[in-house]
């Protein structure tokens, strides 16, 4: 992969992840500046294709990263991104002010998760075996689940996800912060999400803080909230996981 090719694999990703729609060479020149030809991108689409990091779903459609093309982009490319000052006050205010009131940490913190990334939450206590979630209805709202027959089996796959606990903190035994991808998923009935898990562990115990969602997913700010939301929790022993499609 030449250094043009990396641009344009970088370029489908993050216009991808914002339209969830095919990219063409055409809009590459017009939203991020190529200075080419429109033959030129599209033979370089072609050569990433063919090395497996895009492919096609029509004919006369643009292209869409692969699990290989959000893999390379997830390792090679994407730049750390830090949540905003606003932000991790909002964060740190409502967790103390949730302990202050004694309130159900493990629901409340769903529903904060929720409201910050957009997607499903869920959270539970390792030692317990609980689980809560938040935010179904913007999960659902997203195109991927326009299909009923898709739509059925990540609600099916949600409804057990708390007998995938355990499975979910052996993939993290290491405890180095991991991106599943598609495929790599290790919850087969998922595969068609990414998931992103950060363990972590305080004196009560080991705790995980996940992300699930789309291929398209905003990698790189979920990582960052993740990581700040698990220096903020402290002393809970959590495990949050923010659920969200792909294509």
């Amino acid at each position: 992969m030449n250094e043009r090719q990396r641009q344009v694999l970088a370029a489908i990703v993050e216009e991808y992840t914002k339209t969830a729609i095919p990219v063409g060479s055409q809009l590459l020149i017009e939203r991020y500046g190529f200075d080419v030809s429109s033959a030129t991108l599209r033979n370089d689409m072609l050569a990433l294709e063919k090395a497996g990091y895009l492919y096609q779903p029509h004919t006369s459609a643009g292209r869409i990263p692969t699990d290989e093309g959000f893999r390379f982009y997830v390792e090679e490319v994407m730049p750390d991104e830090a949540l905003s000052v606003a932000e991790q006050k909002r964060l740190q205010k409502e967790l103390l002010s949730l302990r202050a009131k004694h309130a159900r940490l493990g629901r409340s913190t769903a529903k904060l998760l929720s409201a910050l990334s957009g997607n499903l939450a869920v959270t539970g206590i390792a030692d317990r075996q609980e689980l809560y979630d938040f935010g179904m209805k913007e999960l659902l709202e997203n195109p991927e689940f326009r299909e009923l027959d898709e739509l059925c089996r990540m609600v099916e796959a949600l409804d057990s996800l708390d007998e995938k606990f355990d499975l979910i903190l052996r993939e993290v035994a290491d405890g180095g912060t991991k991106i599943f991808i598609g495929k790599e998923n290790p919850i087969a009935e998922i595969s068609n999400c990414s998931m992103m898990v950060a363990p972590y562990e305080t004196e009560e115990g080991k705790g995980i803080l996940a992300i699930i969602g789309p291929k398209r997913m905003q990698y790189a700010r979920n990582k960052s909230l993740l990581e700040h939301m698990k220096k903020l929790l402290g002393s809970s022993l959590a495990i949050a996981i923010i659920i969200h499609p792909m294509l």
